[in-house]
């Protein structure tokens, strides 16, 4: 009996551990290489202002420490790849003030800790999801924080048996409502192909071409394709954009020179009469009007005085000079906002007195539209509003609700154009104020663009006065040089997910696009050579010059042109400007 006894207890031993390894699934694999920097270096991160420590650590003999000074916030990333429609976990031990842990384009959170803190959340890629970003990284002049053992967890990336990723496609004929494609097939054992716009399947085809149909006239779109077959789904394509025909020509030429004007006020730069503007000037913004305060929506414009501005015409001559410019083609709009004009729309008054008061303006001096220069604290976003395209805090319900009636009160031709700062839109990649944390100004401007497009002229983002700014390379780029323009202007054109939102903002056709920068050295921080402004703009109208940089968005030969602070500024220092810029883009495809 006990050597049966031994024999049947080893035997449900056995079968313990038979059942044991059924019953409990192996654990996810972390997916981030050097997780917890024991390579003693940063293999396999990239990181801004970031260095491997020997203390303190968490476990083991190395740990991250990033310094996030002045303009820099001390990111680093890794991107991994993972499985579409597959829930991942995500921690990180981090110590500092504060530190963020989050998914680009995705969730996030953060802590404020001066010991080790266990940070995690949770993360569900999208049906066409194939790789995913984590970041670290603290605040804008916080100091120095830590990171060690981090981990995301879950089923690794790639199908095996899955086909090749196709040729990337080509844009075929365009019409109204359609927009052709076709690519080269892929490798492998092919069922079919889907055509994404976005992470939305806007075709499945066998073959390798399609059309889009059902389109909206003068409307871009960009899409790529993937193969698939019983494994599972190819990597995409690279993206390609295209916009339906049928757009209603405002009367600008096909790349425009742009420029402020100082108006209502005086300053160092000098003076400049309205018929004194060189014909070079294919938009003229008059700057500025204001708001009688913050919240009222009322909106007032006024030559400057004589008393501070030297030489000033009289208001018959100011809109004499003003028709004179139109004879000739040119576009004269009022700017409304500016530094020092904070307008903040937050009840349905301020919305109507805000409509009423720059119609006025308009019909007085016989203007051509709008420019929208809110800067400060005129656009924000309340916690919890993450959807650009369903924005639900007042100041950017109310400002889309008044410039809608204004474009539908002056018609197709009303020229609309928008000004703000990368703060306001590029910075929504990495931070959107109303995902919570941080500034809820970033990407603020992003739902009011978004709700306007179909209206939007020209935005010409400040390419100034800004601090360094992550692109769609997930490296930061610096203002004073081309490779700033081409990657704040190709968010513009590509597109970009919304940090913390899940959402995607869609590029703007190329023929709305163009980039602002200082006139002079003394305009603002973020003057450029002009050799530089055209090395920017080569790239981004003709693809070269590049520099190493692969624009997501592609070649835009019909790109608007340039802005600049100010026509003031550039008279002052000898018409540099306008001297260098406009015979360059007129010489552009």
């Amino acid at each position: 009996m006990t050597a049966l006894r031994r024999r049947l207890s080893a035997l449900i031993t056995a079968i313990a551990v038979i059942l044991t390894a059924f019953a409990a699934p192996a654990s996810a694999a972390n997916l981030l290489t050097n997780p917890g920097f024991e390579a003693g270096s940063l293999s396999g991160w990239s990181c801004s202002g970031g260095t491997v420590v020997t203390s303190p650590v968490r476990t083991g003999s190395y740990a991250l420490a990033a310094t996030a000074s002045g303009m820099e916030i001390g990111k680093c990333t890794q991107t991994v790849s993972v499985v579409p429609n597959t829930t991942y976990t995500v921690s990180a031990w981090v110590r500092g003030n504060p530190v963020y842990l989050g998914i680009t384009g995705g969730p996030s959170t953060w802590t404020n800790a001066p010991s080790y803190t266990q940070l995690s959340l949770t993360f569900t890629s999208s049906a066409s999801q194939t790789s995913a970003q984590l970041y670290l990284h603290g605040w804008y002049g916080a100091g120095t924080y830590n990171a060690d053992d981090i981990v995301l967890d879950g089923p690794g990336g790639g199908n095996p048996g899955a086909p090749g990723t196709p040729g990337n496609p080509s844009i075929g004929a365009i019409t109204n409502t359609s927009i052709a494609l076709s690519w080269s097939a892929s490798s492998g054992t092919v069922t079919g192909y889907r055509v994404y716009e976005g992470s939305t399947v806007r075709a499945t085809v066998t073959g390798t071409s399609t059309t889009i149909t059902g389109l909206a006239t003068c409307s871009s779109h960009s899409y790529t394709v993937a193969a698939y077959n019983s494994a599972g789904e190819s990597a995409k394509t690279t993206q390609v954009s295209a916009t339906t025909t049928g757009c209603v020509s405002t009367g600008l030429p096909k790349h425009a020179l742009i420029g402020y004007l100082h108006t209502s006020f005086a300053n160092g730069s000098g003076y400049i009469r309205m018929a004194d503007v060189p014909d070079t000037w294919d938009v003229i913004n008059l700057a500025f009007g204001e708001p009688t305060s913050v919240t009222s929506g009322d909106i007032r414009f006024r030559q400057c005085p004589a008393a501070e501005c030297a030489g000033v015409e009289s208001e018959a001559d100011f809109i004499a000079a003003i028709r004179a410019k139109q004879a000739k083609g040119k576009k004269v709009l009022i700017s409304i906002g500016g530094q020092n004009g904070q307008v903040q729309l937050t009840t349905a008054g301020a919305r109507d007195a805000f409509v009423n008061s720059v119609s006025a303006i308009i019909d007085k001096y016989g203007l051509d539209g709008l420019d929208i220069d809110f800067e400060g604290h005129s656009l924000y976003l309340n916690a919890g509003d993450t959807d650009f395209r369903n924005p639900t805090t007042p100041v950017i319900v109310n400002l889309i609700s008044a410039l809608r009636t204004l474009k539908s009160r002056y018609g197709a031709k009303f020229v609309l154009t928008m000004a703000p700062e990368t703060f306001f839109v590029q910075v929504g990649y990495q931070f959107y104020g109303g995902a919570g944390g941080g500034d809820n100004r970033t990407g603020s401007y992003l739902p009011v663009i978004h709700a306007m497009r179909d209206a939007l002229t020209v935005l010409h983002v400040q390419d100034y006065n800004s601090g360094p700014v992550m692109g769609l390379d997930n490296q930061y780029h610096t203002m004073g040089g081309a490779d700033f323009h081409i990657a704040m202007t190709d968010m513009i054109k590509a597109g970009f997910p919304v940090a913390g939102t899940g959402h995607t903002f869609p590029g703007l056709r190329e023929d709305q696009i163009a980039f602002g920068l200082p006139a002079a050295v003394s305009a603002g921080n973020g003057y450029t050579a002009p050799a530089q402004v055209h090395t920017a703009l080569n790239c981004l109208a003709r693809n070269q010059s590049c520099g190493g940089y692969t624009l997501r968005g592609g070649a835009s030969p019909a790109i608007r042109g340039l802005m600049t602070w100010s026509i003031n500024w550039d008279r002052y220092y000898n018409w540099e400007f306008q001297n260098s810029h406009e015979p360059f883009l007129n010489a552009l495809p």
